[in-house]
């Protein structure tokens, strides 16, 4: 019996030697679905998810609409993936600076990048440099807590507005600057932003698109949103939608459903004289040109006028060479974003912002994955992003266990890292620090009548998890 448990205990050393260290770059959606499915496809795999900032979560804290609470109970699963004793999350450590791609290779079997899109695309049009020309991410980031967006000071001091885009974050911006304060101040937006929007002087918002009703972006819940809020008209014309209404019986669900409201609105518009406040759907208009108010802000935007060509799944907007003008003391990009390359050593396709790969296998790097917005492009919502990130998860446990993904020699993993970071003076948080940062949010949120009020000072976070 002696014999046999000597065995079993050097049989232990010899597989604990091989056990699969994989760390995963950036904590939200894509980084957690990952997570979930490397835990579930092998029974010895050990995680360590590291993230730039010292909290958890990634867009689904920073960039889910306050009024929407819901979509976030998603964080109820993280929180059960991140307590697993195999996982372990590590904030705080920023990845191309404090460790760069290559000391990950080092420490790791893999390496998997889902850090992400954090870089705006822009128009690129005369006037763009103007003040209170601002990202729609960054205003997002702005009154969601992102620490490096909290200096944002949009002037709400105006009564038009305009939003350039036609995806589900236009309409969420939409939606916050027209939404009655008193709603949301029930939400976790930050009080920095409700004590601006209480002042806010913004009564008409137009959402502004290049092509038509058939090419807009947004889900039907959020155009929903949009039509019901309270003292608030919706404005869409009927000249939009000639000739579309008979394509309806041939559309999938989704579309069929969303175009009958967008055509339904259009057909029973509210008067907007009687109301506080309007937003209008706009179609076949592009920027051509911001207007100076003569102090270097924004008073109104040139619009081309578009006409649409091409066969219905490959439609593009063409100008046709007139243009009109609109007011607008504030205007919010919302085009697109792209992810950045984090390391000089990532294979990186800057046109497109994403890594190369080929279902998410980087190119030319053995053992790096990727998943999320730096595989795809930002594209799709948390559901998109959960399937991509179980297809990488499964791509390397499949690796793993074909021999794909060499694993017979033994990594550091975190060890080696948390070395390197304390010869630079650098201490990560762990998620029992995150946990201290949660219950002082819910503390203050508590006081405030709120879910939460985030703190947004990376410093004050580090004191509070350290403390």
């Amino acid at each position: 019996m002696q014999v046999c448990n000597r065995f079993t205990r050097a049989e232990h050393v010899r597989n604990s030697s091989h056990v699969p260290h994989v760390c995963i770059i950036g904590s939200g959606p894509g980084g957690f679905y990952t997570a979930q499915q490397l835990l579930k496809g092998h029974d010895t795999i050990r995680i360590d998810m590291y993230d730039k900032l010292p909290v958890p979560f990634g867009l689904v804290r920073f960039g889910v609409a306050p009024d929407h609470p819901e979509v976030k109970n998603c964080i109820n699963t993280f929180t059960n993936t991140a307590s697993n004793p195999r996982c372990q999350f590590m904030g705080n450590v920023s990845i191309g600076e404090d460790v760069r791609l290559r000391e990950l290779q080092e420490a790791y079997h893999a390496v998997v990048l889902s850090y992400g899109a954090a870089e705006d695309r822009l128009l690129h049009v005369p006037g763009e440099n103007l003040k209170n020309i601002l990202s729609a991410r960054k205003f997002v980031g702005w009154y969601n807590g992102v620490p490096e967006d909290s200096g944002l000071r949009p002037d709400l001091d105006t009564e038009e507005a305009a939003i350039i885009g036609h995806g589900n974050v236009a309409l969420d911006v939409a939606r916050m600057l027209l939404t009655p304060v008193d709603q949301l101040k029930v939400t976790d937006m930050t009080q920095q932003a409700l004590d601006a929007i209480s002042k806010s002087r913004i009564k008409r918002v137009r959402i502004i698109g290049r092509r038509g009703p058939l090419q807009v972006s947004f889900t039907i819940k959020e155009l929903r949103e949009q039509t019901k809020l309270p003292g608030c008209a919706s404005i869409l014309k009927i000249e939009d939608f000639e000739g579309i209404e008979e394509l309806i019986p041939n559309m999938t669900r989704p579309a069929r459903r969303l175009t009958e409201l967008m055509l339904q609105t259009a057909k029973v518009p509210r008067d907007a004289h009687s109301a506080d406040r309007t937003w209008e759907l706009m179609f076949l208009r592009s920027p051509v040109e911001f207007i100076d108010d003569g102090s270097g802000s924004v008073s109104e935007v040139k619009l081309g006028i578009n006409a649409l060509e091409g066969p219905s799944d490959k439609t593009r907007a063409v100008p046709t060479g007139r243009t009109e003008t609109v007011a607008s003391g504030l205007v919010l990009r919302s085009i697109g974003y792209k992810s950045v390359q984090i390391d000089p050593e990532l294979p990186f396709d800057k046109s497109r912002g994403v890594v190369p790969n080929v279902d998410g296998r980087v190119t030319g790097l053995p053992g790096v994955y990727c998943c999320g917005w730096v595989q795809s492009g930002p594209v799709g919502v948390i559901l998109t992003t959960m399937t991509a990130a179980f297809a990488t998860g499964k791509a390397i446990v499949q690796d793993i266990k074909s021999g794909g993904l060499p694993t017979q020699h033994s990594k550091l993993g975190s060890k080696h890292i948390v070395d390197l970071l304390q010869k630079k003076g650098k201490r990560s948080v762990s998620f029992a620090d995150w946990k201290k940062i949660d219950a002082e949010e819910i503390r203050r949120g508590a006081a405030l009548g709120k879910p939460r009020e985030k703190i947004r000072g990376v410093e004050e976070m580090l004191r509070i998890a350290h403390g």
